[in-house]
């Protein structure tokens, strides 16, 4: 089975050395998301506004296969006024 790599990037990197055996880059994918969903559900308090945060997926020999990417953005009607 293949190994993938889940590398994060927020301002800082933190690189999967281990990475994981799955099947395929269909089961990479789903996994990503969950891991996604898991770091920011432990770590959401380090997330800032206007920060980038995006995961890497790599394969064994580091091509990036697909990343994901989020960025924190304030809407209009937080911590502001709205105009009509």
């Amino acid at each position: 089975m293949p190994r993938y790599h889940f590398h994060i990037h927020d301002g800082r990197s933190i690189i999967d050395t281990d990475g994981i055996e799955l099947a395929d880059v269909a089961q990479a994918r789903r996994m990503a998301v969950r891991l996604t969903g898991q770091f920011f559900e432990d770590e959401a308090d380090l997330v800032s506004l206007g920060e980038e945060w995006r995961m890497e997926v790599t394969d064994a020999q580091g091509l990036i296969l697909f990343r994901l990417d989020f960025v924190v953005t304030r809407a209009a009607a937080v911590g502001g006024s709205v105009r009509t």
